[in-house]
């Protein structure tokens, strides 16, 4: 179980504005929910599952894009793949809250 930090950034779009494309990206993720989990934030997505899993769907929301008229595109990713325990989303979270004692 692995989980990825991504950043999909469209560029030569004519437009500072970026939502049009972060909500087509977001519909690949959609068609993979059975397979992964994820969670959308302000400046990135989160997604959590078996990495070589993921890293396809990276693949697949990076050409989203393309196929929607950015002449370039910047993709950024960090991975955490821990292999001594199962970490979830959700375990990082609350290990964090339960040191914070809320």
């Amino acid at each position: 179980m692995a989980i990825v930090q991504v950043t999909i950034v469209p560029l030569g779009t004519g437009s500072p504005s970026v939502g049009e494309y972060v909500a087509e990206v977001h519909r690949v993720l959609e068609q993979s929910a059975e397979r992964i989990k994820y969670q959308l934030t302000p400046m990135s997505t989160i997604i959590e599952g078996e990495l070589d899993e993921l890293l396809a769907v990276v693949g697949r929301m990076h050409e989203v894009p393309f196929a929607s008229g950015a002449a370039r595109v910047s993709t950024t990713l960090t991975i955490d793949d821990r292999r001594d325990k199962q970490g979830t989303m959700e375990q990082k979270l609350l290990s964090v809250e339960e040191k914070l004692k809320r």
